[in-house]
């Protein structure tokens, strides 16, 4: 037997000796992998625990709240620390300039200065204690991108559905805009139509929005649906043609206004109390609106006339004149002679001469007769297409655009009840 174990042993020695050495060498790895987790995980404990101990508190303030002065006498530090900060900060912004809504920083750790920041606008400005000098400097505040949409359904006005699904004003304006030559919005929309936006919108990492760069919009009415698309600095049309006519739609750009009264050759005169012809339309708007030139023209007369209290007249091309009367004062550099450019403001709305309210008179002549504006056919237009060797690219462009303003109008309409009895 004895014989026999020998045998088996010299046999097998070499085979069983290299099994046995990678057993220990595996159990050493493995003792050895615990012990450094553990370790590591120690480490890691007390460095969160070090990092905890030497948290600098930070107080936040408005310089209207506190004055950057005040809340560092009350941090504790001396006058003579305080005038070093203040000089410091003042090396890299107008201090005599802060406004009441500017955010600062301040943090003090064991009555040593350690940090102040101060956002003004897109801004931040500091002052740091960098190993006991002070060192000041200015950077920017990311702005972060990202794209957004909206749609909905008027019901009160498309001045007040767009506010309400997050669109700020300029944005609005430039929505309007994007339809100047084809939509009156103080006059051709209804309950019921509806309207898609999709946009470029720009904020802080603490949420404020700094601008918002319309990219597509579509508009159903009573002349069916409307597309505009941004490419190449303008905006086209669903078959690539920017038709910019002679006329704008209205001499004031949307903001909710309405028409107080149309053109008539027997309207009672609300001060007057007789009847004549009123051969214009009257806008009313808020005193301070505004008043735009619906063409490209040269001020033929820029001051007081009668009634009309200040009033500008401008000539256009192909026999067209143009009158806004009532206004409260005058655009800038609009003078007799001056050149205008379609949309550049003529005026502000008033109730200068015989007026009952702010409001603009706006008259138009078609070779020095007088025409209902509402009613003219004839706008001239000048349709440019989308340039030849851009025109897959505008294609692939208002296939996403088209996608996504689909995307908005269906989100923005009201669940289907069975659907949500199912779900």
């Amino acid at each position: 037997m004895k014989n026999r174990i020998l045998t088996f042993v010299n046999q097998h020695y070499r085979r069983y000796h290299d099994i046995l050495f990678y057993v220990l060498t595996l159990a050493v790895i493995a003792v050895a992998t615990v012990v450094a987790l553990q370790i590591t995980h120690h480490k890691n404990e007390l460095e969160r625990e070090n990092q905890r101990t030497r948290e600098i508190p930070v107080q936040e303030y408005t310089v209207g709240q506190k004055p950057v002065y005040v809340a560092l006498q009350e941090a504790g530090l001396s006058n003579q620390n305080i005038a070093q900060i203040v000089a410091k900060l003042s090396s890299v912004v107008d201090t005599r300039k802060l406004q009441k809504n500017d955010v600062y920083s301040l943090s003090v750790e064991g009555g040593q200065f350690v940090l102040l920041v101060l956002t003004q606008g897109f801004k931040r400005y500091y002052v740091a204690n960098v190993e006991g000098s002070l060192v000041a400097g200015v950077s920017d505040v990311e702005i972060k991108t990202r794209i957004k949409t909206a749609a909905g359904t008027i019901e009160s006005s498309l001045f007040n559905a767009m506010l309400s699904d997050g669109l700020q004003v300029p944005l609005i304006l430039d929505f309007t805009d994007a339809f100047s030559w084809t939509i009156d919005f103080n006059t051709d929309t209804r309950t019921g139509d509806e309207y898609a936006a999709l946009w470029e919108e720009n904020y802080t990492a603490s949420g404020e929005i700094t601008s918002q760069d319309l990219l597509a919009a579509s508009y159903k009415g009573m002349y069916g649906t409307t597309y505009a698309f941004y490419f190449e600095d303008d905006f086209y049309d669903e078959t690539g043609k920017m038709s910019k006519k002679m006329f704008l739609k209205s001499p004031i750009s949307f903001r909710n206004y309405r028409i107080s009264s149309r053109f008539s050759y027997g309207r009672l005169h609300p001060i007057l109390k007789i009847r004549r012809p009123h051969l214009g339309i009257d806008y009313a708007a808020p005193m301070g609106t505004p008043v735009q030139a619906v063409a490209d023209g040269t001020v033929k007369f820029a001051g007081k006339k009668g009634g009309f209290g200040n009033f500008v007249e401008l000539k256009h091309a192909n026999g067209y004149t143009t009158m806004y009367g009532h206004l409260k004062s005058y655009g800038k550099g609009v003078k007799t002679g001056a050149k205008i450019k379609q949309g550049q403001t003529v005026g502000y709305v008033g109730s200068t001469g015989l007026s009952t309210g702010p409001h603009l008179d706006f008259r138009i002549k078609e070779k020095n007769q007088f025409v209902d504006f509402l009613k003219m056919k004839n706008r001239n237009s000048a349709v440019r297409d989308v340039p030849k060797d851009k025109r897959e690219e505008f294609e692939e462009l208002k296939v996403l655009y088209l996608k996504e303003l689909d995307a908005a109008k269906k989100s923005s309409q009201p669940a289907d009840p069975e659907e949500s009895n199912e779900a």
